[in-house]
């Protein structure tokens, strides 16, 4: 089962990343998804960024409940 955690809890940190990434900045604007959908849509992907937003928070909730389990597996 520890093993099968390590694994989840990598990919969940790889996709907590990309929604981090992903996220419009609160300047500039000059996020990856952003920019492309601006030009395309003609105004900003308020919706896009709202739903990252939430992507974000969940997935830190879930990458600091699973890194509390392995912790208390591991003995710490």
């Amino acid at each position: 089962m520890g093993t099968a955690l390590m694994v989840v809890d990598a990919v969940v940190a790889i996709l907590l990343i990309a929604t981090v990434v992903m996220q419009s900045g609160k300047s500039a604007g000059l996020g990856t998804i952003d920019g492309g959908a601006e030009s395309f849509f003609g105004g900003k992907a308020k919706g896009l960024d709202e739903m990252l937003s939430k992507a974000t928070m969940g997935l830190a909730i879930a990458f600091a409940i699973i890194n509390l389990i392995l912790a208390k597996q591991s003995g710490i």
